[in-house]
């Protein structure tokens, strides 16, 4: 694990631990976020901490033709049981995600200081929301960095208030992004959910080569 101060750069990600932990620093800024990003780099820690600067191996990522849609989601497809909307409530989204109490995670990891940098990185084009209605109410959505230059988005966080309200939202997402001819989509770390909806674990070193 290595600092870094306000003008270095990353070092190469074959040098993170095996949890993925590469480095740290005081700073987090708009620039800093996009360098990581493009390296194949995300920021992940608490409130209070410095921030902690991940790149895993092997990578979660799920391609846009594998996406499973469950039997128990097709009704509300079907029915257009939400409405969806991209871009249109960011803030909301990014405040909604921060407030989610997850299965053994103390506080959130959404700080003030992410909030601010992703809002920024919102107005420049780069970061983008999906929100789900019912009607007038929203009750879910996603957000995450869309390099659009290489294909690829990488998720970031999700929240829902109604039941299957952010896999309704994810399946739209994807569906938008694999007509916008996306390679990828970024996903991070394993998890069973993710499974479900078709992600599988690469090596880094492959997923490195969609960012070159």
């Amino acid at each position: 694990m290595y600092f870094i101060e306000k003008q270095q750069e990353f070092p190469p990600v074959d040098f993170a631990d095996v949890d993925g932990l590469l480095a740290v620093s005081r700073d987090l800024s708009p620039e800093r976020l996009k360098e990581a990003y493009y390296k194949g780099i995300f920021p992940w820690y608490n409130e209070g901490q410095p921030v902690l600067w991940w790149s895993p191996d092997p990578r979660m990522v799920l391609f846009p033709e594998n996406l499973k849609i469950a039997k128990s989601m097709r009704p509300f497809l079907n029915q257009d049981k939400f409405q969806v909307t991209f871009n249109q409530e960011f803030e909301k989204v990014i405040e909604n995600c921060g407030n989610v109490d997850r299965k053994g995670q103390e506080g959130t990891w959404i700080t003030r200081e992410i909030k601010e940098n992703y809002l920024q990185l919102h107005h420049e084009g780069i970061a983008i929301s999906t929100e789900v209605w019912d009607k007038t109410k929203l009750v879910g959505g996603l957000y995450g960095i869309y390099l659009r230059d290489k294909k690829v988005f990488c998720g970031e966080s999700m929240f829902a208030k109604a039941s299957n309200a952010s896999k309704f939202g994810l399946i739209k997402l994807v569906q938008k992004l694999k007509d916008e001819g996306i390679k990828l989509i970024d996903c991070q770390s394993y998890t069973s959910h993710l499974k479900s909806l078709g992600a599988e674990e690469i090596p880094r070193s492959e997923f490195l080569e969609y960012l070159k």
